[in-house]
């Protein structure tokens, strides 16, 4: 059974790395960027559902800025043995940026996943070159200024995972000095990248404005393929669903873009 709560429920205590990570993502956004409200549909803003006897309760957090069509911050909780967070941060279209993306799961009180990466989504681009993909200028610099830390299991990335850039960290941190490089990493990534967002510009052409919009939802089709989550949302709720909120909630594409749809987006930015 689904059951829906104001926006302003919290959650209860998480792990505490999950804890701290969401209050700096939080702290970044206002300090860094000009947040407006995020219409979050209400049935999709606080939810909680059964998982095999235990209470699952997520809580989403979205905003918008003059870069980004949408910030979104998940915490999750089944019981008292599974933790997660979750944050993604998509670009408006008409901008070169790439996506920044953090997931933790804690299951029984240990991090078993730890996973951020700065995903560039252009396969051309007239920048620095990362395999397939293309850094905007000045991030491939920033990115290689972040200091290195050496991390005991390193763990693979899934067969989808061609999306991310050859600065992922995808971990098992296994000792509290790893966890803090982590979140160290993550928040480093997360302050570059807010910095570098508000220097940018709009690009000027529907075609590289359409090759932007294709490489964000080649993103969001390659993360719904992630089969953990969508079987735990299908267990939790059903397959409808599930399917629903990776496509609406999670992973969400905006709108082929239209010469309608530029003049529309550009007079509400104005």
């Amino acid at each position: 059974m689904i059951q829906t709560r104001p926006h302003t429920q919290q959650i209860q205590q998480q792990h505490p790395l999950i804890n701290r990570l969401a209050e700096l993502i939080k702290s970044i956004w206002q300090s860094q960027l000009m947040l407006f409200p995020y219409e979050t549909p209400k049935e999709l803003g606080y939810i909680e559902g059964n998982l095999e006897g235990e209470q699952l309760t997520i809580k989403n957090t979205c905003y918008q800025t003059f870069q980004f069509r949408k910030l979104h911050l998940e915490l999750a909780k089944v019981g008292s043995h599974l933790d997660i967070l979750h944050c993604v941060m998509f670009p408006h279209p008409c901008y070169d940026l790439p996506i920044f993306g953090v997931d933790i799961v804690a299951a029984r009180g240990i991090i078993t996943a730890a996973i951020v990466d700065l995903s560039p989504i252009l396969e051309t681009s007239e920048t620095v070159s990362t395999g397939n993909k293309a850094f905007p200028a000045g991030y491939a610099e920033a990115l290689g200024k972040v200091p290195a830390h050496h991390f005991t299991h390193p763990r693979d990335l899934p067969a989808w995972g061609n999306i991310f850039s050859e600065h992922c960290l995808f971990i098992s941190p296994k000792s509290p000095e790893e966890e803090r490089a982590f979140l160290n990493q993550a928040t480093q990534y997360l302050s570059l990248h807010c910095e570098l967002a508000r220097e940018a510009s709009p690009v000027d052409t529907l075609e590289k404005r359409a090759q932007i919009l294709a490489g964000q939802r080649n993103y969001c089709l390659q993360q719904q393929k992630n089969d953990k989550t969508r079987r735990i949302l299908e267990r939790a709720f059903d397959p409808e669903w599930a399917q629903r909120y990776l496509q609406t909630m999670l992973f969400d594409t905006v709108p082929e873009i239209t010469t309608e749809t530029i003049l529309t987006t550009s007079t509400q930015r104005l």
